[in-house]
């Protein structure tokens, strides 16, 4: 039976009750901004209501992947479903490219046709400063929560927050120079919003491609994890170091080079060593060993 750590249960727990909260934030603001971007002719402000929509999308995504990535090792999966959360993260990558060529597409067609911009409410420019501020705050309590308990996916999901925040502010200046009698700046700051969308949507995208095509991590992180292993009591040198991510966790294998002369089950002893040290250290879901018999190491002068 799968055994499941305190940490494991609270990171779920966290992601699920911070996701929830994003739905709930994003159902109001949305329904907000349609409502008002209607009455009031924004076209920026509805941009904004179907970024935030966008959101709902995401976050059902994320609750989905929360959901499976927990479940163990399998006859299907025998590394585990981790990577359903890299799988999220790419899909809300190509979920924010898809929403911002729409919003760039749309105002693109209302600047060619300057004549069909309606003057806009002043009740935009209030539900554009709500959205801002609701965005920001929540963008900040989901990255505390994503940075607590390690996870990429509510990282990527906190930035998509995040994204919708800087959106509303530029809504807001487009509102705001649309009544001071720049009737373009309204559909312009649309497809401002769309642009924003496209670049983090880019970012998320790659990023989680290159996960899901067995990356390596990222220099630093093997260095430390290279360290951990040669400074391990035992092990005479290290080679073939490969590692790979598997969701927010990193899989290693790796050849230790140890002294021809121990036993099978000293040799072993020195494998679980390095292994519990890099766990312990690192996010590491597990260390693949195997070892190979040197010359033993002269002792070092004044030993």
């Amino acid at each position: 039976m799968e055994k499941v750590t305190p940490a494991d249960l609270d990171r779920h727990r966290s992601a699920q009750f911070s996701t929830w909260v994003s739905v709930a934030v994003n159902i109001g603001l949305s329904l907000l901004q349609i409502a008002i971007g209607l009455y009031a002719n924004s076209r920026a402000l509805i941009a904004d209501a179907v970024h935030s929509l966008s959101d709902l999308l995401s976050d059902f995504v994320v609750l989905f992947a929360n959901r499976h990535s927990r479940k163990g090792p399998d006859a299907d999966h025998p590394y585990g479903h981790l990577r359903y959360e890299t799988a999220a993260t790419l899909a809300i990558g190509v979920l924010l490219i898809l929403v911002g060529l729409g919003m760039v597409w749309n105002a693109v067609t209302a600047l060619q046709d300057p004549g069909s911009i309606a003057p806009v409410h002043p009740a935009a420019l209030l539900v554009a400063f709500i959205a801002l501020c609701g965005k920001e705050l929540l963008f900040r309590y989901m990255l505390r929560v994503a940075k607590r308990v390690r996870s990429t996916m509510l990282v990527a999901n906190a930035w998509h927050a995040r994204s919708d925040a800087a959106s509303s502010l530029v809504v807001s200046l487009g509102v705001l120079a649309n009544l001071a009698g720049l009737p373009l700046a309204d559909p312009l700051a649309a497809s401002i919003v769309g642009l924003m969308i496209l670049r983090m949507g880019w970012k998320f995208s790659i990023g989680a491609f290159h996960d899901l095509t067995d990356r390596a991590v990222d220099h630093d992180t093997e260095q430390r994890i290279a360290a951990l292993l040669r400074e391990t009591p035992g092990v005479q040198g290290i080679h073939e170091l490969r590692t790979r991510k598997l969701g927010d966790m990193i899989w290693v294998e790796v050849d230790l080079e140890m002294d021809g002369s121990l036993t099978i089950a000293q040799g072993h002893a020195i494998a679980v060593l390095a292994r519990e040290r890099v766990m312990q250290a690192e996010p590491v879901l597990d260390v693949m060993t195997h070892f190979d018999p040197v010359e033993p190491k002269p002792p070092s002068a004044g030993a």
